[in-house]
C-alpha cells in the first residue's frame, strides 16, 4: 500500500505534537511483548529457585518422603557441623591464595602485553583460551599432568633426579594444585580487563613523566597503577565472589580429597543435595554462602573509596 503525502504530513504533524522523546501508543505493548520470554525465563529458572531454596532451607527436605518443617535446625546443624568448619575452611585458604595470584598473573601478562608487542591479538587469544574451554577438560588434563607417572613428576625424576610427590593425594599438595588449575583457568580474564585499562592511560601523561625523568617503576606505580584502579577493583570483586563459589575444579580433579582436604563449601552443598539427598541442609549451606559473599561485597564497595581513583 503506497502512502499518500497527505498520510505523511498527517504522521508528520502527529510526531510534532507529540514531542520528542514522546513514547507512541502501542509502544508499552510491543516492549512487554518481546520482554515476556526473557521475563518468564527469569520467574521459571532463577527467580523461583531462588525463593525454593529459601522455603526449602527451613525443612527436613527428603528427594522422597515427607516434608517436616524444623526452622533453624539446619543453620544450627551446620554450626556444629566439623565437616561444613572445614569445607568453609577449605574455601577461605582458596580464596586467600587464589584471588592474590590471579590478579598478580593477570596484571604482570596485561603489562608484558604492550602495544610494542608482536603479534600482540596473537598472545592476548592464547592466554585467552583456557577461559572459554570447558572447566572439566582442564582439570581432566591436569590431573593426567599431575598424576604419580604424569608429565611433571617424569620431568622431575629425569631433569632434577627428584622422586615427586604425589600432589593429588597429598593434603599438602592438593590445594595447591586446585588453586594452579584456578589460575590457568581464570587470569585470562582478567588479564583482558587489565590490558584494556592500561590502553586507555593517556600516553600524554607517560610522556611527560619520562621526560621529567621518572624511571619505569614511578611510571608504573604513581600513573597507571593509580589510574587503572577502578578495573582492579571491577576484577576483584568479580574475582573474589566466583572464587567462593569454586566447585568444578576441586569435583574434577581431586574429588574433594585427600580425605576433606579440598572438600570447598559448593561441593559440600553439591554432596548434601545430590549425593546424600538432604535438600534442607543444601540449600542452608546455599544460603550462608550468600550471606558471607554478600558481606565481603559490601565492604568491598565500602572500602573502595580509599583506593579507588575515578578521575581522569
Amino acid at each position: 500500500m503506497t502512502m499518500m503525502p497527505a498520510d505523511i504530513a498527517e504522521i508528520a504533524e502527529e510526531e510534532v505534537a507529540r514531542g520528542p522523546g514522546t513514547p507512541h501508543r502501542g509502544d508499552a505493548r510491543v516492549a512487554t511483548g518481546f520482554l515476556a520470554p526473557s521475563m518468564l525465563g527469569l520467574l521459571a529458572f532463577t527467580a523461583f529457585p531462588i525463593v525454593a531454596s529459601l522455603v526449602i532451607g527451613f525443612y527436613d527436605w527428603p528427594v522422597i518422603g515427607d516434608h517436616v518443617f524444623t526452622g533453624l535446625k539446619n543453620y544450627q546443624g551446620l554450626i556444629e557441623s566439623k565437616e561444613f568448619h572445614t569445607a568453609l575452611l577449605n574455601t577461605v585458604i582458596f580464596v586467600v591464595l587464589y584471588v592474590p595470584l590471579n590478579i598478580f598473573v593477570s596484571l604482570g601478562l596485561a603489562l608484558w602485553i604492550s602495544p610494542k608487542v608482536r603479534p600482540r591479538g596473537f598472545y592476548r587469544t592464547i592466554f585467552f583460551i583456557p577461559v572459554v574451554t570447558p572447566a572439566v577438560a582442564n582439570a581432566a588434563i591436569f590431573s593426567l599432568i599431575l598424576a604419580p607417572n604424569g608429565l611433571v613428576a617424569s620431568l622431575l625424576q629425569s631433569w632434577f633426579g627428584v622422586q615427586a610427590p604425589n600432589f593429588l593425594g597429598s593434603t599438602t599438595w592438593a590445594m595447591p594444585c586446585v588453586v594452579l588449575l584456578s589460575i590457568w583457568q581464570g587470569f585470562g580474564y582478567n588479564m583482558l580487563v587489565f590490558s584494556a585499562a592500561l590502553d586507555n592511560v593517556p600516553t600524554s601523561l607517560i610522556e611527560a613523566a619520562t621526560i621529567d625523568g621518572a624511571s619505569a617503576y614511578a611510571r608504573f606505580f604513581r600513573i597507571r597503577l593509580p589510574l587503572i584502579t577502578p578495573s582492579i577493583f571491577f576484577a576483584v570483586v568479580l574475582t573474589l565472589i566466583s572464587s567462593f563459589q569454586v566447585f568444578t575444579q576441586a569435583y574434577v580433579l581431586t574429588g574433594g580429597g585427600p580425605g576433606n582436604a579440598t572438600t570447598t563449601m559448593v561441593l559440600y552443598l553439591y554432596e548434601q543435595g545430590f549425593r546424600f539427598f538432604n535438600l534442607g541442609i543444601a540449600s542452608a549451606i546455599a544460603w550462608v554462602l550468600f550471606v558471607i559473599i554478600l558481606i565481603i561485597t559490601i565492604f568491598q564497595f565500602i572500602g573502595q573509596k580509599r583506593w579507588v581513583n575515578y578521575d581522569q
